[in-house]
């Protein structure tokens, strides 16, 4: 049977590195499967934030690439102020810490280039594709942003050519997401960012979102909307969800990755601080591990605890030996802003903890989408910023279990969440 063809357009791609890259990625790796065929369409030289070429081993044999130049104005922005390689990372100097020349570039970026500094890219890409597609039967096109102005290509191109089937992905919301309100925009800015998001809702066939409550938002605003969440590959670093489960030398309490002051779980700190005060065996038999990068503030506020010998900070890892150290924990920490317009944020590090079987401890507002999946899995337990005495009785009685070698791996329905099975998903809503 002949395959079915799908046209990616993406600016991330190979050798773009962070999270926004695998998402397509993965999916392009396990679409064949299913019988689709994935062709990408990709900015030939775009200016990344980070790269990462361990991902070029994703990329399918004999995938069909097209490239068109892209000219982007961050050169420009870049010889004017070094922190505005930031932007293109979507962060932001807030408050204080923003100088006259930080204000105005935000400024500019908020009101000139709108949705995003890509929008150069959208002219060319439009004709370029409508030209493609009348000459290339493609049954399926999908534009996956941010940057948003990719939606931009795929809202012209349904506009030309009526019957095209495209699918607007959103791997972040557009005008819900945090650094929104930052952007400093004038009224007429506002409602333009407002009106171009709403003509996407309503012409994409279909909206995806990586989170319940992102999809949830988006049907509220005429969106055809399904949500697809991030998820784990197997094949990474022998990522194996039947992997058994062995018994570390000490009850160990792991953060991998980034922590920064707005998501610092003090509540927990404060609870290890006082088991470890009145509870000698456990004193004896805990560590608190951290591999990646822990803001200063957070490190030296917990070593003037009694925790101060219990901590093992390992500093930045690689990706393969980060899971090595997943592996060897007891519990997974994982935290969230606070606030309650984030409890639609799902970090991508939460499919990797699935993935090693190891109970999760997770901090966010209430009734956090993270909090659904650990239910669903039964992998872990949720808690807000103001807990104590719960928290307390949820660590105390994961370490009788591991005291006595039973903290065995109970998860469950974690498989939904392998890349394959999610491209099963998308197969299932292409179809």
């Amino acid at each position: 049977m002949e395959q079915k063809k799908i046209l990616i357009i993406t600016y991330y791609w190979p050798p773009a590195g962070g999270p926004g890259v695998q998402r397509w990625l993965k999916f392009a790796k396990y679409l064949p499967e299913f019988g689709w065929e994935p062709i990408i369409f990709t900015p030939e030289n775009p200016s990344y934030p980070l790269l990462d070429e361990t991902l070029m081993k994703d990329v399918p044999k004999n995938i069909e690439i097209i490239k068109t130049k892209i000219w982007e104005p961050y050169q420009l922005a870049e010889k004017l102020n070094k922190s505005n390689k930031k932007f293109k990372a979507g962060q932001f100097d807030v408050g204080k810490n923003q100088s006259w020349k930080s204000k105005l570039s935000i400024w500019v970026r908020g009101n000139f280039f709108i949705p995003d500094a890509r929008i150069f890219w959208v002219k060319p890409s439009v004709k370029f594709l409508e030209n493609y597609l009348k000459e290339n039967k493609i049954d399926v096109i999908v534009t996956s942003g941010p940057p948003h102005s990719l939606h931009l290509i795929g809202l012209n191109l349904k506009k030309k050519l009526p019957n095209l089937k495209w699918i607007a992905d959103f791997r972040d919301p557009w005008t819900e997401i945090s650094y929104y309100k930052h952007l400093k925009l004038t009224k007429s800015s506002d409602q333009k960012h407002r009106q171009l998001e709403s003509d996407v809702f309503k012409n994409a066939d279909i909206t995806l979102a990586t989170s319940y409550t992102d999809a949830e938002n988006f049907r509220k605003h005429g969106a055809t909307s399904f949500c697809i969440t991030n998820g784990f590959d197997e094949s990474d670093s022998g990522e194996n969800t039947n992997k058994p489960i062995s018994k570390s030398d000490k009850f160990t309490l792991s953060y991998i990755g980034v922590l920064e002051q707005l998501r610092n779980p003090e509540n927990l700190w404060n609870v290890l601080d006082d088991l470890v005060k009145t509870n000698p065996y456990f004193a004896e038999n805990f560590t608190l591990k951290f591999a990646g990068r822990i803001d200063d503030k957070i490190l030296s506020s917990i070593e003037n605890t009694s925790l101060k010998n219990h901590i093992l900070n390992l500093g930045y890892l690689s990706h393969d030996k980060a899971i090595e150290e997943m592996a060897k924990s007891s519990l997974l920490l994982i935290t969230n802003f606070p606030n309650e317009s984030s409890k639609g944020i799902i970090p991508g590090k939460i499919f990797e903890y699935l993935a090693t079987g190891k109970l999760i401890i997770s901090f966010g507002p209430n009734d956090a989408d993270v909090s659904k999946i650990l239910n669903e899995t039964n992998a872990g337990k949720h808690f807000s910023y103001n807990e104590s005495e719960t928290i307390k009785d949820f660590i105390l009685e994961k370490f009788e279990r591991w005291k006595n070698g039973n903290l065995l791996d109970n998860t469950q329905n974690i498989e939904q969440f392998s890349r394959r099975n999610l491209t099963k998903k998308l197969v299932e809503i292409l179809d």
